[in-house]
């Protein structure tokens, strides 16, 4: 097979999410989901330190829960995206992330090139 029908074929799985590699240190969809969207409570917070217990299902629905007195309850749904996940909590329009490690059992939730929310475990 020639190089061009190679970098075509990786660009049509690319493009349909089925090519899940990640560079280094960035989590794939798959491990994302595997780590994350498996019915298990993990901590979020904000950049200013806003806690919230979170819960993605299987079944693409999610919660998050404040920690605090600070932040709201609320309830949405998710999909993987080519290079990361989608969201859509209750009454607010997707937003589309990529998740990349930051530390042991933390990530940081990536939107452009600045974190939005970090992530533990």
């Amino acid at each position: 097979m020639n190089a061009r029908i190679v970098g075509a074929a990786a660009a049509l799985l690319l493009g349909t999410g089925l090519l899940l590699a990640a560079p280094a240190g960035r989590l794939a969809p798959k491990d994302i989901e595997t780590l994350f969207f498996n019915g298990k409570p993990f901590t979020a917070s904000t950049p200013a330190n806003v806690k919230f217990k979170m819960v993605f299902t299987p079944d693409g629905t999610m919660t998050r829960e404040p920690v605090s007195k600070t932040g709201s309850k609320s309830e949405g749904t998710w999909k993987l995206s080519a290079d990361g996940f989608c969201s859509t909590w209750k009454g607010s329009k997707q937003n589309c992330y990529r998740v990349q490690e930051n530390g042991t059992n933390k990530w940081a939730i990536i939107v452009s090139t600045q974190a939005v929310a970090y992530w533990s475990k």
